[in-house]
């Protein structure tokens, strides 16, 4: 090295698990796909509710969410929740006392996650990148309600799944105008006009305060998609174990 070249950072170290030890998380992974893909195969056309898990039972939203599961029962779906308390839990009690199928996809978490009681069907998982395979896979619609972190990041995995085409398009609906007004409008002024998302990409979800309008237009979807299965073209990329298309091969540009 030239003696007037500026010597290289040394690299840092940091503590690393052993190949034989990835090796066998993988099959605890795998056990998790095994265990929840035996479990939800069973469960009929199903609707994955998101909420916060802190509302409490005066919580308007509380009572809706449970409205909202009851008539989704009354129209032949499941209902799927993160089975915790809340939203989750207010969507499962709704579901179960209509004699639904009411799913809790349950997650290990260091403060223990509150598991509530209306589940009829439950599944644990350590990872929540299984947990999340389940909710996409085996639901018809997403219905998100007022919540935190988790909730905002079903949405938008959601909104970045059918927008990369990933999955075929599918009813989200934000239910509680007022609380996801602010969003919307942070979206249309920040996201439109650099160009970050394209106009059409706000369209793919809907809002509502209406529960009865929210249980018809996914029922309305699931008869379509009903309909239009047996004509249906085959999907332009195979599709995958877990639920979405496996698509084209990243191409080299520039």
């Amino acid at each position: 090295m030239p003696a007037n070249s500026p010597s290289l950072p040394k690299p840092l170290l940091i503590e690393r698990t052993t190949v034989a030890e990835e090796t066998w998380r993988i099959f605890r992974i795998m056990a998790e796909f095994v265990d929840g893909f035996e479990a939800m195969s069973r469960v009929p056309a199903a609707v994955s509710i998101f909420g916060s898990a802190r509302s409490q039972t005066a919580d308007p939203y509380y009572t809706v969410a449970e409205r909202l599961a009851r008539e989704l029962v009354q129209r032949g779906f499941a209902v799927v929740t993160g089975g915790g308390p809340g939203i989750m839990e207010a969507a499962n009690k709704g579901a179960a006392e209509a004699g639904g199928v009411s799913v809790g996809l349950n997650i290990y978490l260091p403060k223990e996650q509150a598991r509530n009681r209306f589940q009829n069907v439950s599944v644990d998982f350590r990872y929540f990148f299984c947990r999340k395979v389940m909710f996409v896979k085996y639901a018809m619609a997403f219905v998100c309600f007022p919540g935190g972190f988790g909730t905002l990041d079903e949405f938008f995995e959601a909104m970045t799944l059918i927008q990369t085409e990933k999955v075929k398009r599918f009813p989200v609906i934000l239910f509680g105008g007022e609380y996801w007004a602010p969003l919307i409008e942070w979206m249309r002024a920040r996201l439109v006009p650099p160009v970050y998302v394209d106009p059409p990409d706000l369209t793919l979800y809907e809002i509502t305060d209406d529960v009865l309008w929210t249980a018809d237009r996914i029922y309305a979807f699931y008869q379509r998609e009903l309909a239009a299965r047996p004509a249906e073209a085959a999907p332009p990329h195979a599709v995958t174990a877990e639920g979405t298309y496996t698509g084209r091969p990243p191409v080299q540009t520039g």
